[in-house]
């Protein structure tokens, strides 16, 4: 029984193994027979894509042949038609080259004629030439002689008595007709002369508003002088102080904040700075007015904004203490009135004589002379040539070209020339402080400088980032040493380095 059943068990055991192996073998071949149903599709796949991809690119390439095709023949045409103009222009110029050597044949033609001609001529003058000659028993150098001689002294009679009545007449009339010109000039064109100063007087309501303007240890005073630019006297007048500057401009704008400042009576640094700068902007106001009415008492209309706002600047400038802008002014009313007495053009004269020391205006930022700087300027803004013209020549740095150029000159010579017009003093005392402050602002380092007291004292404000402690001792000593080279000053001048540093944050 057990040999049975074990025979059973073999034989159940083989019978399963066969069974195995053969549905396994089965599924083998299945997933095969599958995956290879799967490659052939997947080939075939591939071999349609492919053959899309290579007709795309077949389509595309004969698309780019055509586009070169047609390209490369509107490139014959154009070629094509240079090349038939090329042709015409070469044909016309071989036409010329032939023209032009007939024209230069004919003309050798006519010059050898010429020459035989002038040939003959010439015999003919030698042969009558020599028969004078043996006629007056003179030779030709002789006979030249005597007739120069005979007509020189003949010319030199007459020449010197019309010469004496022509100078005679000329300067009797010429003197009364310039002492008339001028003295109905001056008399229709009279101008009161307004003192300059270099000091302006602020009122206050009262001397305790005095400390105040001083400030604690003394930093609203130095805040206010530093924003201006100008040397602030506070001394025992009674309610007044004293605001002094050489320059007119940052004198007049200190002394409005000042009035300003005091009227508010918030007086600290911050506030200063900020009055300052406002007074600054209505003084570019006021000189833009300036201008304005300049051109309109002058009879001048039609000038660009730019000239207007230069010749208004002329109202802080000075030369030998006569107001620029008034002389300017005074100088086209006088050009007019020559220009009307002798029949010249009077709206050129007037515009010549308001624009002939624009310059002023802006010499001490540019080089060159005021005359040349003037006129370039009014060039650079539509200035007619007659004008500019007469802005250059009015000191003989170019030639005048016009009668007008020089009814310009003259007015200026006779504005500048009339009594109580200028003071020398002046113009040498503010050239010598202008020079002051140049000095010290062609050193390295510094931010900007003023002349102050009359010239007795230059503050100079340095970059801190630039200029240490040191540097600012070493750059004072510098300053002062190269004034003592370069400038001639009575007394002594004080030089003044501040370096100060700012910090500024804010809460909030």
């Amino acid at each position: 029984m057990n040999i049975n059943t074990l025979i059973i068990s073999i034989s159940t055991l083989v019978l399963g193994i066969a069974v195995g192996y053969f549905l396994k073998h089965y599924i083998t071949t299945k997933q095969t027979e599958k995956k290879q149903t799967q490659a052939n599709r997947i080939l075939r796949n591939a071999e349609d894509k492919s053959t899309e991809i290579i007709k795309e690119a077949q389509d595309r390439a004969l698309e780019i042949n055509r586009g070169a095709e047609e390209e490369a023949s509107r490139r014959r045409t154009e070629l094509n038609r240079y090349e038939e103009r090329l042709q015409r222009r070469s044909d016309q110029l071989d036409r010329r080259a032939e023209k032009l050597e007939d024209r230069e044949h004919s003309l050798s033609q006519r010059q050898s004629s010429l020459d035989k001609k002038a040939n003959e001529t010439k015999k003919i003058y030698q042969e009558a030439s020599r028969e004078l000659e043996r006629i007056s028993q003179l030779t030709k150098e002789e006979a030249q002689e005597i007739l120069f001689e005979r007509v020189e002294r003949e010319s030199r009679n007459d020449m010197s008595r019309i010469v004496r009545e022509i100078e005679t007449e000329a300067r009797e009339k010429g003197e009364r007709k310039a002492r008339k010109l001028i003295a109905d000039a001056i008399q229709r064109v009279a101008s009161d002369h307004v003192d300059e100063v270099t000091s302006s007087t602020v009122s206050l309501p009262s001397d305790d508003m005095k400390g105040r303007i001083i400030g604690r240890n003394g930093r609203n005073i130095r805040a206010f002088e530093k924003a201006a630019g100008v040397d602030v006297i506070v001394d025992d007048t009674p309610e007044a102080v004293t605001i002094s500057c050489f320059d007119s401009v940052r004198r007049e704008i200190a002394k409005q904040a000042m009035k300003k400042l005091v009227l508010d009576g918030r007086i600290h640094p911050a506030h200063i700075e900020k009055i300052v700068e406002k007074e600054k902007e209505n003084i570019e106001k006021v000189i833009a007015e300036a201008g304005e009415e300049a051109t309109y008492e002058a009879g001048v209309p039609g000038l660009h904004s730019e000239i207007i706002k230069k010749l208004g600047s002329l109202k802080f400038r000075t030369s030998y203490g006569q107001n620029q802008l008034s002389h300017a002014v005074e100088t086209a009313q006088l050009a007019s009135v020559l220009a009307s007495e002798i029949g010249a053009n009077i709206e050129i004269a007037k515009a010549g004589g308001l624009l002939h020391d624009l310059g002023k205006a802006m010499d001490h930022n540019v080089e060159g002379t005021h005359a040349q700087i003037g006129a370039e300027f009014a060039e650079r803004y539509g200035v007619p040539d007659a004008v500019i013209n007469a802005i250059a020549s009015h000191h003989h740095e170019v030639e005048q070209q016009s009668v007008e150029a020089i009814i310009v000159e003259a007015a200026d010579a006779i504005s500048g020339a009339r009594p109580g017009a200028r003071r020398e003093s002046l113009e040498q005392y503010l050239k010598r402080v202008r020079a002051l402050e140049d000095v010290a602002n062609s050193f390295t380092g510094v931010k900007k400088s003023y002349a102050l007291q009359a010239g007795r004292e230059v503050r100079i404000f340095v970059k801190p980032k630039k200029v240490d402690d040191l540097a600012a001792t070493r750059l004072a000593r510098e300053i002062s040493k190269n004034i003592e080279e370069t400038m001639q000053y009575p007394g002594k001048i004080k030089v003044t380095v501040i370096r100060e540093t700012r910090s500024v944050d804010y809460a909030k």
